[in-house]
């Protein structure tokens, strides 16, 4: 039989671990091309040899997603997997329709052909959206486990802007790990919690040779911190799902965050203290609709703000996450919530000192308008940040990001940092189901 032949849409993270996983030694398929979309910059590149194994020895090309159609025709292609995440359900149908329409298969793939099981207990932090705070509930579920004594290694969703060889399996424990493999922005958001936290965490683009890394170790518990609102690369002992009433309804209409939803074992219903009544209610019905069986926990995401003296009567510049402001569709965040509560005389519009890409960002993204969003996805944006923040006619910056923006960008203006860190509200505490997971799992 002719092996069929496929195209995998993607952004540099599911649609290579899909790959890897099902189709990198299946002799019953031809890659004939990845596409990219959301990420800046990455398409035009090679999916490598090394990585793509004895069945692809010249590599996988990386075009981008707008010439799915022509690719599909050119290639007489078969099917065609979406693999990204963090979609209304809407624009996952139009994308179906238009490879229809050109003649090929339309495909979804879930955790059976794409999930890989660990030798060690996993425990998995989702969302149904990027920006609903899986980063501080996953470093809430670290420091619990390491408060009963566990020894836990983290294995981070993939973010490979750059060298994909180098970027196989990477280890990160101190600063200069971050240095080594060239992080972006994003990535440093994601690692330095853990670095700073003493904790080891594992990223990159071959998923199975990481969780062997990871395994070799000798941990406790393999702890897997999501990315967007993709579901785990793990088959997973207890997932984790977190939600947003500051978005409600959102939990239902994205994809693949529903499916998040639906596979919980723990909902957590975050920043309660900032959103309306009526958003928590939407939600927590939702969750009795879809997943009534899930353990809710009521939780909440409070700021803490270095120096917010400094803050009352200035000008202000507010720079925050650049994902979840992105296609996590936030208009605000942290640094918005502390320049309001502080007594800032004027958050100022930076779209008139916007440069480069920085320009292209506000336009793609027409929603945002007072933030701007830390976009560090290689050096030139970081430059074109950094830049941006110094051509602002302010008092002050307020730093809103996951990361301390000082250590990777050169300030010519006062700024203050805004950070976060989960808070649960009542009972049950993340700490009594994690208890209790040990407790079933021999581990206590």
């Amino acid at each position: 039989m002719a092996k069929k032949k496929v195209i995998i849409m993607g952004a540099a993270g599911r649609d290579f671990h899909n790959f890897n996983a099902y189709f990198r030694n299946n002799p019953d398929y031809e890659v004939v091309a990845f596409t990219a979309t959301q990420i800046p910059d990455i398409e035009g590149r090679v999916y490598p040899a090394e990585l793509a194994g004895e069945l692809y020895p010249n590599g996988i090309p990386i075009e981008p997603e707008e010439k799915l159609v022509e690719l599909i025709k050119e290639h007489k292609v078969d099917e065609v997997i979406l693999a990204y995440s963090d979609l209304p359900h809407q624009y996952v149908m139009e994308k179906a329709e238009i490879v229809l329409a050109a003649g090929a298969d339309f495909k979804l793939m879930g955790p059976n052909n794409t999930m890989i099981e660990s030798t060690k207990p996993v425990i998995s932090v989702c969302a149904i959206r990027t920006g609903c705070g899986k980063s501080q509930t996953t470093r809430r579920v670290l420091d619990i486990l390491r408060s009963f004594g566990k020894k836990v290694i983290s294995i981070r969703h993939p973010m490979p802007y750059g060298d994909l060889v180098a970027q196989k399996v990477q280890r990160f424990a101190d600063y200069s790990d971050l240095d080594k493999h060239k992080c972006t922005i994003e990535e440093r958001e994601e690692y330095e919690p853990h670095i700073d936290r003493k904790s080891v965490i594992y990223a990159g683009v071959d998923y199975e040779a990481i969780l062997r890394a990871a395994e070799a170790e000798d941990p406790d518990i393999i702890l897997w911190d999501g990315g967007n609102n993709d579901f785990p690369f793990y088959k997973t002992d207890l997932l984790i799902t977190v939600v947003d009433p500051h978005r409600p309804g959102h939990e239902i209409a994205y994809y693949p965050g529903m499916s998040n939803l639906l596979m919980a074992d723990v909902i957590v219903i975050n920043k309660e203290e900032t959103a309306d009544i009526e958003g928590i209610e939407k939600v927590r019905k939702n969750i009795e609709k879809w997943n009534p069986n899930a353990i809710v926990v009521d939780a909440a995401s409070p700021i803490f703000v270095e120096n917010p003296e400094e803050i009352k009567g200035k000008r202000v510049l507010v720079v925050e996450d650049g994902p979840t402001l992105t296609h996590g569709e936030m208009r605000y965040g942290a640094g918005y919530v502390a320049a309001k509560k502080f007594g800032a005389a004027e958050i100022i519009d930076p779209r008139p000192y916007a440069v480069g890409s920085i320009v292209d960002t506000y336009k793609k993204y027409s929603h945002l308008d007072m933030i701007l969003p830390a976009m560090g996805y290689g050096e030139k944006q970081m430059k074109e940040l950094e830049e941006t923040i110094n051509r602002a006619d302010v008092d002050l910056v307020i730093i809103g990001t996951p990361i301390d923006l000082r250590r990777v960008t050169k300030l010519n203006k006062p700024a203050v940092r805004v950070t976060y860190e989960l808070q649960e509200i009542g009972k049950p505490t993340l700490e009594d189901i994690i208890k209790e997971f040990l407790q079933k799992k021999g581990l206590l």
